[in-house]
């Protein structure tokens, strides 16, 4: 790759505004926040209602041990991101942002798969766990959570060239708003329709994940790890410049910016990131709006069921 082809492409790395650091942060904290808090009041309800209050201790134990494994890997990339200078800057954000892409994929499609049955699968776990002892359940909740905390953290290396604030706080913002639901759910104030939330918001992080897959593309071709159709699909940056002298010049500054920065879309850019995005939105989408199979029990199966009952 050319100097003026790097030069063009770090340019599509910059950060984006504030308004879609804490917006973007906000949803991701909102979506992973209110999963591991849903999965924390299953364990605690069970536990309740099970005489086992004696265990809660460990399922906090287990919860702050994935709240401090999140803050290790978030700042783990926060910290390479700035220390780290000049191409090695991209070559580990590239790197980063292609690990988090399979790491996220994976968990956002699995959570579509076992949502129906995850609070059986959570119980079924505990029972086993208190069986075996207080570590076990301290083990349970510790990956049961902190598998939304990896995601979490996976998901903030788009904000990881921020040289601001306002990412983590939109990210604790959401973690909060997320508790409080998950809290008022939990005492039964609140009734709120989580099969349609986890799909919208999935779909939502698929195309973040897209962005950050885009992202990760054209800092690889930076470094020349990559040194495939790096020219240009197309350039539009006219139409994301805009001018502050008004106020619908600012509006639509802001707008682009929040857009560009919450999804990592280039206005320029290359065409195998342009390829890759588009490709991974349509496969990616396609396996999760999938419907899921239904299993319909033959009169065999059903007598066989209650036989080992």
């Amino acid at each position: 790759m050319t100097t003026g082809a790097a030069a063009s492409t770090l340019t599509l790395l910059a950060a984006p505004s504030t308004s879609s650091q804490l917006f973007g942060s906000f949803l991701i904290g909102l979506r992973e926040g209110l999963e591991a808090a849903i999965v924390v009041s299953i364990l605690v309800a069970f536990l309740v209602k099970s005489g086992r209050r004696d265990a809660l201790k460990w399922v906090w134990l287990g919860v702050g041990s994935a709240v401090l494994m999140t803050v290790v890997v978030f700042l783990g990339i926060q910290l390479g991101e700035h220390t780290i200078q000049d191409l090695a800057a991209e070559a580990f954000a590239g790197v980063a942002s292609l690990l988090a892409v399979v790491i996220v994929t994976s968990m956002v499609l699995w959570m579509k798969k076992a949502s129906a049955g995850l609070s059986g699968e959570l119980r079924d776990g505990m029972t086993r766990a208190l069986d075996t002892g207080g570590v076990a359940v301290l083990a349970l909740s510790f990956l049961a959570v902190g598998r939304e905390g990896l995601e979490t953290a996976l998901f903030m290396v788009g904000y990881a060239n921020a040289s601001t604030a306002w990412p983590l706080t939109g990210l604790i913002l959401g973690v909060l708003v997320a508790a409080a639901i998950a809290y008022a759910m939990y005492r039964g104030a609140v009734r709120f329709d989580l099969g349609k939330f986890f799909r919208y918001t999935g779909i939502f992080l698929i195309v973040v994940a897209a962005g950050i897959l885009s992202y990760g593309i054209g800092a690889l071709q930076t470094v020349g790890w990559l040194p495939v159709l790096t020219g240009k699909a197309f350039d539009v940056s006219a139409l994301f410049t805009w001018s502050s002298d008004h106020l619908f010049g600012r509006f639509m500054q802001g707008l682009t910016g929040a857009v560009e920065g919450i999804f990592n879309v280039s206005p320029n850019p290359t065409v195998l990131q342009l390829l890759c995005w588009a490709g991974y939105l349509i496969v990616v989408l396609m396996v999760f709006l999938r419907p899921a199979r239904t299993t319909v029990e033959t009169p065999t199966q059903r007598s066989a069921e209650r036989s080992t009952t």
